[in-house]
């Protein structure tokens, strides 16, 4: 695709955290022009009164989801929807002629099934769910670029893939020991009001949710498996934390030779991500960190072992609505459409 062709993009879903995310990546984007914004409860505002940061800058009106409009004015359509929602959208927005990655779980599953027992959603739409590609640019960066469908891993599967990626693929782990810690902002858990996620519930503690069953489980085993070649069962266990944004994960894995160390790790991991402008891996006893992160598309990897138990333990930190939601989905796009996949994407957070 010519580098100075202006695409025309929608973004379905357009009010949630997902949604602004987009709105303000695009904005600046050089080579896309919004061209759609729509909601549901939303219609009919103007996106300036949701985020009046804006008002200056984007004067779009949320609309009505309506396929033939979408596919009338768009080429590629952001779906930043509830999971259970964007596969009623999808196919039809394939069939006319629309790329579409897919924010919510809904395109992340090989088979119908699964998807089935993680989020108890029935559907018929395995022609559509076969064609598409996992959005994971780092894993599967050449079947990204011939996809017209990508499903967008969320903040947890990405923090904790990028971590163990090179252990599973080099065979460097005793796979049945796979432990992963997360915790991430309060900002993943969406826009909509929840008890939980009120500040006078979420300052000032630290909770675990989803222990021993938490839907992003058989998401990451999948991937986890083919990246390995063998069926692969994590201990998976999520935390919120109380800040905004940002997220942590924590990989422990026993090591399949005892005599490797940090020095011949780190070298296995600037070896893998060679090629991968979002991934840092950080030197010798360095840790990386969420603030890090802050507004990038950015990924910090950390490794260290333990001799003492022959543990690998592999740290990595995004920004959850970033490279965990919707700088990803851009990267994806690019990928799509012919660009270098770091096109309109920050590479440097603020700090402190």
């Amino acid at each position: 695709m010519d580098a100075s062709e202006k695409i025309t993009v929608g973004i379905v879903g357009a009010s949630g955290y997902g949604g602004v995310q987009l709105v303000r990546l695009l904005l600046e984007h050089p080579q896309i022009e919004i061209a759609y914004l729509g909601g549901n409860q939303s219609a009919g505002k103007k996106f300036a009164e949701l985020y009046p940061y804006l008002g200056h800058r984007f004067h779009h009106t949320i609309e009505p989801i309506d396929v033939e409009t979408i596919a009338e004015r768009c080429q590629v359509v952001f779906l930043s929807l509830p999971n259970g929602v964007g596969y009623k959208l999808a196919p039809q927005l394939l069939e006319k002629g629309c790329q579409v990655l897919d924010l919510s779980a809904d395109y992340r599953f090989n088979d119908i099934k699964s998807y089935t027992a993680a989020y108890n959603v029935e559907r018929d739409d395995e022609e559509t769910m076969a064609t598409a590609v996992y959005g994971l640019p780092e894993l599967y960066r050449e079947q990204v670029k011939t996809a017209t469908l990508v499903g967008c891993p969320g903040c947890y599967p990405t923090a904790s893939l990028l971590a163990i990626a090179p252990l599973l693929k080099q065979g460097l782990i005793l796979p049945e020991t796979v432990i992963i810690d997360a915790k991430s902002g309060t900002s993943g858990g969406g826009r909509k009001s929840k008890v939980n996620l009120l500040l006078a519930e979420a300052d000032n503690t630290l909770s675990a949710y989803g222990v021993a069953g938490h839907r992003h489980t058989p998401e990451i085993e999948q991937i986890c498996s083919h990246l390995a070649g063998v069926d692969i069962r994590v201990q998976f266990t999520p935390h919120l934390v109380p800040m905004v944004r940002g997220m942590l994960s924590t990989v422990y894995a026993n090591l399949r030779d005892p005599g490797l160390v940090r020095d011949d790790l780190l070298t296995i991991y600037n070896a893998f991500y060679r090629s991968s402008d979002f991934v840092k891996i950080v030197p010798n006893g360095v840790y990386p960190q969420t603030k890090w992160t802050t507004g990038t598309n950015l990924c910090y990897i950390g490794v260290e072992v333990d001799p003492r138990t022959d543990r690998v333990i592999v740290m990595s930190a995004i920004d959850n609505l970033m490279k965990g939601q919707a700088a990803q989905a851009v990267q994806c796009m690019n990928l799509m459409l012919g660009w270098e996949e770091t096109v309109g994407l920050p590479k440097l957070a603020f700090y402190p």
